[in-house]
């Protein structure tokens, strides 16, 4: 049987029960936790209460990253670059569940906040397809970069007994990694001054919000 041409409406339809999964599920992995096999430590409360304040953070940036990806694939202007991005947004979602999964372990809770993350993002990965692939994929390639170097921070400033939440994030930033060379190769273009640095600020603004909200 011929696959089925997704209308516009179809896609509206998929990309709204992605967000609800995204913001409001129980998101799956599809590979195991990279912590699955690492002891929990003891850690007091001010140390557990700023390891889970670090991996809001970086739940939260898995959110955004989960609606760059669902804006720039609703509007990719081939199908071969749509399914480039709906591959890597499908381990974004490994990272989200890892994030969760952590989240619960150190008795916390995802932002507040992430429905507003997830519609900016959206808007912002949307207007990046609009631009063309090659910027699109641009906007992949820096993103990955300063989500890398974001989570070098944090492997930094975890409680140094925290081996569970470093195992995630080692393995987040490998992939992240991937994701920026790939989209690289694919044709993704430098992105001009001054959106990069305006990523920065944004990004800036999210963890701040996000470490406590």
């Amino acid at each position: 049987m011929n696959a089925r041409i997704l209308s516009p409406l179809d896609r509206l339809l998929i990309g709204l029960e992605r967000a609800l999964e995204t913001v409001a599920g129980n998101p799956e992995a599809a590979r195991p936790s990279p912590a699955a096999d690492v002891d929990e430590a003891e850690m007091d409360d001010t140390e557990r209460r700023h390891a889970a304040g670090l991996m809001r953070i970086n739940h939260t940036g898995e959110v955004c990253a989960q609606a760059l990806y669902d804006g720039q694939a609703a509007l990719a202007r081939s199908e071969e670059n749509r399914e480039h991005l709906q591959h890597a947004a499908a381990e974004e979602t490994d990272h989200l569940a890892w994030c969760a999964e952590r989240l619960k372990e150190l008795d916390s809770r995802p932002s507040l906040l992430n429905p507003l993350w997830y519609a900016g993002s959206y808007a912002i990965g949307a207007l990046a397809a609009l631009a063309g692939d090659p910027v699109s994929l641009g906007f992949v390639v820096e993103t990955e970069r300063q989500v890398e170097a974001h989570l070098e921070e944090h492997l930094d400033r975890l409680p140094p007994q925290d081996d569970r939440s470093r195992a995630v994030l080692a393995q987040m930033q490998a992939d992240e990694v991937r994701h920026a060379e790939n989209a690289k190769e694919r044709g993704g273009i430098d992105l001009p001054f001054p959106i990069p640095s305006l990523m920065h600020v944004s990004s800036l603004v999210m963890k701040t919000v996000a470490y406590r909200i």
